[in-house]
């Protein structure tokens, strides 16, 4: 061979150049139990003893007759059979026959070929023409009456440990259906390949998916678990490339993915037990639909066969796994964070009594709580129904705070750590982890104080508002950026509730004391959560002396400057606030409020007639028992209300903006109900009492 080296394996020459080797670095090994060659078919039944005659062998089983001195209708019939048979036999020799020579022509030179030929790659191409060549024959399958003796030159060939040739041949054994043991053993030989990102084009070009998704949909899941298991990981593997991801979706794997979870569930239930390696195979499954998700195809598949159910199903039964547990999180964690499997998800109300308890099991699995909890922030971002569904559940605020007392002991305990300069221990949460739990659980709780009832009693709950005070005594926006201005958001939604057995109102002026600092920082998203609770918290007396005392009306003013909308939106709310006291109505002229009011007006008016509102609320609260506008407002500003309030009154001009018809009429509706009343009533009372003429010069004497 031209000074190649020979290598000979079960009597195959192949040259060790073209001889691929089998992994051995990683901790799995394919075993093959003595040998694929070793291997035969188990078909038997046993114990058939407990089965009836006819039904323990095919066709073995006689029936006795009476005898008959005449033919009668009975005996025709079987005469007639006997005939029938006769020509099914005859055809059947025909078949054969035929059979015999395409094996003799077609099939034996390729077996012959695969055993004296050397070159690796002449061997793959054999097989490829192999497994056309029975595939035309319709030799495929378990019926052909000389597939053992296909199996074993093929089992031979598996020992050169070639995964190019691996991967041809484990593609004709599974088209041949073997079943048990082969079975087993050729899905372990393709997940050992599937292991290598190397092998992704080998598998990719032999179409050897469609071979596994295959064995998924027509082989027996009880009796061949172990292989699924293997099975499932290969395709697990691949489905971590995307160039798989088409492919995958296209030929089904979804709703044959889903199928397989249905079978597990329904066979869960039946008996009352999870059936050996299930959990195994239920970890590989869902990791598979995880990746698949990313695809909207995917997700549309998962959502028409109401897929979110039969996972929280799975969930349930195996509430004591928390590897299948964490998956379908990470599943669920993806999946609604789009509107359609969000609402889909939400509707289905017994996810929400499953999440808590989950909660309660893992309180201290910081990877699977903190996407439960992640998972309800989503379903309770904008979903009121989902809110209430959830509040209502058994024990739901009282995990929730029990989880937050839990992680808030983990952070206090890492903060003292970092301070004595330790070691973060091992099996201890990170800091960051820890964290992020507060963080999502905070976002739960301002999202489930939206809702009317549950915020009121939210607000109402001292251990709520507590847990939140402490965060605030304990964190700073420059620290810990997210989960301060989360709890602020808390907070303000909390506040919002004007009830009297409010937490939030009895503690108003401690809150207010806390919020201070947020202002003053330089966190615009954090000094805006602030100005929002101060809007609420405002509308008492109390607080709006402690504005003025602590001078935070000039800081209002101030914002009104700014190009951020909501912070002018909110920071109008507190000088509306404190213009209904008659007595705090001069601060206006502190700072040059009023031409910041007017300036808001201009520049935000046409795309906020809320803000527009405010601005003309705030300004008539001002300018009440005036006798002159001007000394009121001064000549410009006065001037400018002049030209912007009529403009902004008309409908024409006022609602000519370049929006959709749905902002169009959300517009048009704002502009009717809430600015044009105070405005024109504003309008009114400045033409009354404004005077057009120009003031007469004073006479020399």
């Amino acid at each position: 061979m031209m000074g190649t080296s020979m290598v000979k394996i079960n009597g195959t020459h192949l040259t060790e150049s073209n001889a691929i080797g089998c992994l051995k670095s990683h901790p799995l090994q394919l075993t093959y139990d003595g040998g694929f060659s070793e291997i035969r078919e188990q078909e038997m039944f046993k114990e058939a003893t407990s089965l009836p005659s006819y039904l323990r062998s095919r066709g073995s089983g006689k029936r006795s007759s009476r005898a008959s001195s005449c033919c009668n209708s009975s005996n025709l019939s079987r005469l007639e059979t006997k005939a029938v048979s006769k020509d099914d036999l005859q055809d059947k020799n025909t078949e054969t026959e035929v059979d015999d020579i395409f094996w003799n022509t077609r099939i034996v030179p390729i077996l012959h070929e695969l055993e004296k030929e050397e070159n690796i790659e002449m061997v793959c191409a054999a097989c490829t023409q192999l497994h056309h060549a029975l595939e035309e024959g319709n030799m495929l399958g378990n019926k052909f009456k000389r597939r053992n003796i296909l199996l074993k030159t093929l089992y031979k060939l598996v020992d050169v440990g070639s995964d190019p040739l691996s991967l041809k041949l484990a593609k004709i054994i599974l088209a041949l259906k073997v079943s048990r043991k082969n079975l087993l053993n050729v899905c372990k030989l393709i997940f050992k390949i599937s292991r290598s990102e190397k092998n992704d084009s080998l598998i990719q070009n032999d179409s050897i998916l469609e071979s596994l998704l295959e064995v998924l949909r027509s082989e027996d899941l009880r009796t061949n678990t172990e292989a699924f298991l293997y099975c499932m990981g290969a395709i697990k593997f691949l489905s971590g490339n995307p160039g798989f991801l088409n492919e995958m979706i296209s030929k089904d794997t979804v709703e044959i993915l889903m199928n397989l979870i249905k079978q597990i569930n329904e066979n869960t239930k039946k008996c009352g037990t999870c059936f050996p390696n299930s959990g195994h195979l239920l970890v590989q499954v869902t990791a598979t639909l995880r990746n698949l998700i990313d695809s909207p195809l995917a997700r549309r598949k998962l959502l028409s066969v109401s897929a979110l159910p039969q996972l929280c199903s799975v969930m349930g039964q195996y509430l004591g796994d928390a590897d299948v547990c964490t998956n379908i999180a990470r599943m669920f964690s993806k999946l609604t964070s789009y509107h359609d499997c969000c609402v889909a998800l939400a509707s289905y109300s017994r996810c929400y009594a499953l999440f808590l308890n989950l909660i309660n099991k893992y309180q201290k699995k910081q990877d699977l709580v903190v996407r439960i909890v992640f998972i309800l922030g989503n379903l309770t971002a904008k979903n009121n129904q989902a809110r209430e569904q959830f509040f209502k559940e058994k024990g739901s605020i009282p995990t929730l705070l029990a989880l937050f007392r839990t992680f808030c002991k983990l952070d206090v305990h890492s903060e003292r750590r970092e301070g004595e300069g330790g070691e973060q221990p091992k099996a201890q949460t990170p800091p960051a982890q820890v964290e992020d739990v507060l963080i999502k659980l905070t976002r739960v709780l301002a999202n489930l104080a939206i809702h009317p009832g549950v915020g009121q009693a939210m607000a109402a709950d001292p251990q709520v508002v507590g847990l939140l005070l402490t965060t605030l005594e304990h964190k700073s926006v420059d620290d810990c950026e997210e989960l301060v201005i989360n709890t602020t958001a808390t907070i303000n939604n909390l506040s919002y509730y004007q009830v009297k057995n409010s937490v939030i109102q009895d503690k108003r002026l401690y809150i207010a004391e806390l919020l201070l600092k947020l202002l003053v920082s330089n966190n615009m998203e954090g000094i805006l959560e602030a100005v929002r609770v101060f809007g609420n918290l405002s509308q008492d007396r109390d607080i709006c002396d402690f504005i003025v005392q602590k001078n935070i009306h000039k800081f209002m003013i101030a914002l009104l400057g700014a190009t951020h909308q909501d912070i002018c939106f909110s920071a109008c709310g507190v000088l509306l606030n404190l213009t209904v006291d008659k007595d705090k109505r001069v601060i206006l002229k502190e700072g040059g409020g009023i031409k910041k009011l007017v300036d808001c007006l201009k520049d935000f008016g046409p795309t906020d007639w809320q803000l527009a509102c405010l601005v003309c609320k705030t300004l008539w609260n001002f300018s009440e028992n005036i006798t002159n506008a001007s000394s009121c407002f001064g000549d410009e500003d006065t001037n400018t209300l002049l030209v912007l309030l009529p403009s902004f009154l008309d409908e024409e001009l006022a609602l000519d903006g370049s929006f959709d018809q749905d902002l169009k009429n959300y517009h048009k509706l704002h502009w009717e109900t809430e600015f044009k009343p105070v405005a024109q009533q504003l309008l009114n009372r400045i033409q009354s009492r404004h005077s057009f003429l120009d003031p007469l010069p004073i006479p020399a004497f």
